[in-house]
């Protein structure tokens, strides 16, 4: 079987420690902590009261109000971080061939805040409450779903969940994609927005989570 040879031309990033690639980097050799106090909820009753998420994120920022709302924050972060790294790979994406360009990425959770958020309108209004929009906006497949449908994408577009494996394994998926001929190029890496009242609780119920709340960047 004739293999490939397979490169990165471009990369994006959004997370704790740094808001694009150069500063993921940046913060990353600087041994930069993404660990911090949770703002957003009320942690009274929590074990763990700190987490690494994204600082002062708003989906205005990047989002129109209409596309925020139907989007949640997993695939909001996938969203930002792909489109730095199309930009940065300088492609012409009216030259290319849609059809043969993957989007491979993966999400260990998913939706998790949709989850939460459509689960006490159920409780509060039952089913008429649930919005239309809580299936697309919670399926780990939507988050490279919603990037092949920003950039009109028609290759192979799926999410490979391998909980804390995920993003590995989807840019190993996005590599053989490449390497024996099933695509010409590919989008991938993994995304996660698990930071919400109810999975903080999970993941505390299994004793997964450290406590030391007075100092949670050591």
């Amino acid at each position: 079987m004739t293999t490939r040879r397979v490169v990165v031309t471009g990369i994006g990033a959004l997370t704790p420690i740094g808001k694009s690639a150069p500063d993921f980097w940046n913060g990353l050799i600087s041994g930069k902590s993404g660990a911090k106090t949770i703002e957003h909820f009320d942690t009274e009753g929590f074990p763990t009261k700190f987490a690494a998420t994204i600082p002062e994120y708003e989906s205005s920022d990047y989002f129109d109000r209409k596309e925020a709302r139907r989007l949640d924050n997993v695939a909001q972060y996938a969203l930002v971080a792909s489109e730095e790294a199309i930009k940065h790979s300088s492609i012409d994406l009216e030259s290319i061939d849609k059809d043969r360009v993957a989007v491979i990425v993966g999400t260990g959770i998913g939706g998790m805040k949709t989850f939460y958020d459509q689960s006490i309108e159920f409780h509060n209004r039952g089913a008429r409450g649930v919005s239309p929009f809580f299936i697309p906006m919670l399926i780990p497949d939507l988050v490279p779903g919603q990037i092949s449908i920003k950039y009109g994408f028609r290759g192979p577009n799926y999410s490979v969940v391998s909980a804390c494996a995920t993003g590995s394994n989807n840019i190993g998926a996005a590599y053989d994609a490449i390497r024996y001929g099933q695509s010409d190029m590919a989008v991938t890496g993994g995304s996660e927005a698990p930071v919400t009242q109810i999975g903080i609780s999970g993941f505390n119920s299994m004793k997964a989570m450290s406590t030391r709340n007075d100092d949670p960047a050591t």
